[in-house]
């Protein structure tokens, strides 16, 4: 089937009470290893691509890639653009079939957040694509977006109600704990923000830096609103070390195939997983 937009997905799963897993992309194998995870478990998904990914592969590999897999697979697969900073690269991503974007203006103010929210929403609903955008900023590296703990700063529940009336986007990515990359030690997640959040805003919620948040907690915040949970880190770690254990049975091993079936299978596993964790499963 071809892709679907991503509030498509997102509003069926925030009245199911479930969330929908967003999985980053780097590569082929990654590609197929979240269609093989979301076909196994009868699931939507996302697929998703950051700043640093479309560096690395190329925006038309990747839209061509997932273009095809969605074609070929039989569940709902929505592509979108994670964490986008400007104008032009949303609008490159609309010209190569991108069901979705990402506008991240969490580092300006708050009426320029909104000004750029509002530009890319007229831009591109008319097209069918939908927009989500972030209010507050999340701790970690993210590619080419990086926060210090000291500049990490949480989503005001009032605030987010005032973006939200403004603009009318389509998904709310909120700071409430959670960071990009590895986590130190176990993230405390704010619950009671987010409900204040979800009191004011029927707007899909978007959770960031989900990689190594228990999983009892990331189900508390799909029970409390949350119908959108990014998972890169995770899907980095199982599918490096799957490669790695190739090379340790074997340091002689020349054929990237013997080393990346295996690093696609162990990503194919975890996405199984957060997929079931999400409660998105058996939701295709």
């Amino acid at each position: 089937m071809a892709l679907v937009s991503m509030i498509e997905l997102l509003d069926k799963a925030q009245k199911g009470h479930y969330a929908i897993g967003a999985f980053n992309c780097n590569n082929m194998e990654i590609v197929q290893a979240i269609v093989a995870a979301a076909e196994a478990e009868n699931a939507p998904v996302i697929i998703q691509a950051s700043q640093g990914a479309i560096k690395y592969a190329g925006i038309e590999y990747i839209s061509a890639l997932t273009k095809l897999a969605a074609e070929k697979a039989s569940v709902p697969i929505a592509l979108h653009l994670d964490h986008g900073t400007s104008f032009a690269q949303v609008m490159q991503c609309a010209r190569n079939g991108f069901s979705s974007v990402m506008i991240d203006g969490s580092k300006l103010s708050l009426e320029d957040n909104i000004a750029l929210t509002n530009k890319v929403i007229e831009a591109v609903r008319l097209l069918g694509i939908s927009v989500e955008a972030e209010l507050g900023k999340i701790g970690g590296t993210e590619d080419d977006i990086i926060v210090s703990e000291r500049e990490a700063l949480f989503t005001d529940p009032t605030e987010a109600e005032y973006f939200v009336q403004a603009t009318q986007v389509d998904a709310l990515a909120i700071a409430i704990g959670t960071a990009h990359g590895q986590y130190k030690g176990i993230p405390k997640l704010d619950f009671e923000r987010l409900t204040k959040i979800r009191e004011r805003i029927s707007t899909p919620l978007v959770l960031h830096g989900s990689s190594g948040v228990p999983e009892d907690a990331i189900r508390e915040a799909i029970s409390r609103g949350v119908c959108k949970v990014n998972i890169d880190t995770n899907i980095r770690e199982a599918f490096v070390w799957g490669a790695r254990l190739v090379l340790e049975g074997n340091s002689k091993e020349i054929d990237p195939r013997k080393m990346l079936g295996p690093a696609r299978e162990a990503a194919t596993k975890i996405i199984r997983e957060k997929i079931r964790v999400f409660g998105s499963n058996g939701k295709a």
